[in-house]
């Protein structure tokens, strides 16, 4: 019974610790290759604009199609309590104002969580025909939300944002015990599905 107990003490501590390294390393994955379109997880809006979170996402895309890396934006985001707005038109709205054609972005307003996201964003691809796109999102975010890419079947390569508002050590570690946290309970929950 003894060895039953250990093993299971190791297991609950070595595996979030696997994870939340794992989340860690993840974070530097970024892909440097051209897709069809860039899927921008949707984030905090304050009083009508993008929370600083937010707008490092959204500026990340308007990079990316500047480069030519994609050609179409996709905003995801719902509308979030006391909002007025949904976050995904915060950010088209946005992308315009920085000279992105409104031809060329796409959004979905009904999800919000990162799940919900990429599956509403998913229904979009298949209505307009687009196949490969960059998933963007804060670097300490993307293993879960790839995850959950490659679960629901979207042909997804990472692109975090090259900046991010965690950026003291505290933040960091906050937002990697959270990541490490969610990922976890996403892993767990596939267990139930």
């Amino acid at each position: 019974m003894k060895k039953i107990v250990t093993l299971l003490c190791v297991v609950i501590i070595a595996y979030p610790l696997y994870v939340m390294s794992s989340v860690y390393l993840y974070s530097f994955e970024s892909a440097d290759a051209k897709a069809d379109a860039a899927i921008v997880l949707g984030a905090a809006v304050w009083g009508g604009d993008p929370s600083p979170v937010f707008e490092e996402r959204i500026k990340h895309s308007i990079k990316l199609h500047r480069e030519s890396q994609v050609s179409t934006l996709i905003f995801t985001g719902g509308v979030g309590d006391g909002d007025t707005q949904s976050e995904a038109a915060v950010a088209r709205a946005y992308a315009i104002n920085q000279g992105i054609p409104a031809d060329q972005i796409l959004i979905e307003d009904k999800s919000t969580i990162t799940r919900e996201n990429l599956i509403f964003a998913k229904e979009l691809l298949s209505l307009h025909q687009i196949e490969t796109v960059l998933l963007v999102s804060d670097p300490l975010h993307m293993k879960r939300a790839m995850t959950m890419a490659e679960d629901i079947g979207l042909d997804a390569l990472p692109s975090p944002t090259t900046t991010s508002r965690y950026k003291s050590f505290s933040s960091k570690a906050k937002m990697l015990l959270s990541e490490s946290y969610y990922f976890i309970g996403y892993q767990l929950g596939k267990l139930t599905r």
